[in-house]
């Protein structure tokens, strides 16, 4: 069965693992129709995954994804919950922006625009994906806030952010007493543990739920590419093609020697080690086929022990700490 989480400190509940939907209406893939979207979208919540990941950049055109899962959602809208992103280049799509995204007027807009896509009234989880290097942090709690209380927006999270910018931003709600983020979305897996350094021990100091996205690292985690064999067809076949060829199989072996000692795949493995970090609250992986999403549903079910976990980090070592003096 899968697990229900809370995120952080707060009131939110989430699925332990979620449905990152940057597939949906993604060119060259089954779910770049409506039909294999609702397809995978319905074995997600037949799964029982509540947490739908997308953001209004995601699609063949912007908002795309957003559009095609508003309608694959349909009547089961107010089982689950909504997490979509504002603040990177939308080409136009929420209007003019000049660069300023986190601005109180480009938030307002994108917020409309998402709410139309998605076909809903409020979302459940809101993110400023990635800083925009001119807006003061202020100016968009302050607006986010606003989101908040007239009921548009029920929670607000932040992506890409540094340690230094969430505890920022921390500071900067607490001190004008507006609404604080709640979830941090990040990049972080076991061949990329920097997150390690500041993000999850921030979001831990301050009670957020960490959302980790590329749980398998491109798929390097599946064991699909040991020996350094890429199969025809699969993702780094025809894109990061370097991956392959860069890695380490010598600990891909040790990894697949690890699962199967266990009675474990890989893909199980990753997933379980993620959701057993401390600040975790979901574990966000991308799908497009019903066959991969309860695949997904399923795989942070292991529950590793202390020996289990030093035994991984010594195949996938932490990222040392640079002393500054």
């Amino acid at each position: 069965m899968i697990e229900y989480r809370q995120v952080g400190r707060s009131g939110l509940t989430v699925s332990a693992v979620g449905l990152g939907c940057n597939n949906l209406g993604r060119s060259g893939t089954v779910t770049q129709t409506q039909e294999g979207s609702n397809a995978v979208v319905h074995a997600a919540l037949d799964a029982g995954i509540t947490h739908f990941d997308v953001a209004d950049v995601y699609g063949m055109t912007p908002g795309l994804s957003e559009s095609i899962l508003g309608k694959a959602l349909g009547v089961h809208r107010e089982d689950v919950v909504v997490a979509t992103k504002f603040g990177m280049d939308t080409q136009g799509a929420n209007g003019a922006d000049w660069g300023r995204r986190g601005s109180r007027k480009y938030i307002l807009q994108s917020v409309e625009s998402s709410l139309r896509r998605l076909n809903t009234d409020y979302l459940d989880l809101y993110y400023y994906h990635t800083p925009d290097g001119h807006t003061p942090m202020a100016e968009t709690l302050s607006a986010l806030d606003d989101l908040v209380r007239s009921g548009k927006v029920r929670y607000i999270g932040h992506s890409n952010l540094s340690g230094w910018q969430i505890a920022d931003a921390e500071y900067t709600a607490r001190g004008q007493g507006s609404e604080r983020f709640v979830a941090s979305q990040n990049h972080y897996n076991l061949l990329d543990r920097r997150a390690e350094l500041e993000v999850t021990p921030a979001a831990e100091a301050y009670g957020l739920g960490v959302m980790p996205y590329f749980p398998l690292a491109n798929g390097l985690l599946t064991g699909k590419y040991s020996g350094g064999v890429v199969p025809e067809g699969s993702r780094l076949s025809h894109t990061r093609q370097h991956m392959v060829a860069d890695a380490d199989q010598d600990q891909f072996t040790a990894f697949g020697a690890f699962a199967a000692a266990r009675g474990l795949s890989e893909v199980q493995v990753a997933f379980s080690w993620l959701a057993a970090q401390p600040s975790v609250a979901s574990v966000i992986a991308g799908a497009t086929k019903p066959e991969q999403v309860r695949q997904n549903a399923q795989a942070a079910g292991w529950k590793p022990t202390a020996e289990d976990l030093a035994e991984l980090d010594s195949i996938f070592p932490k990222v040392p700490r640079v002393a500054l003096f």
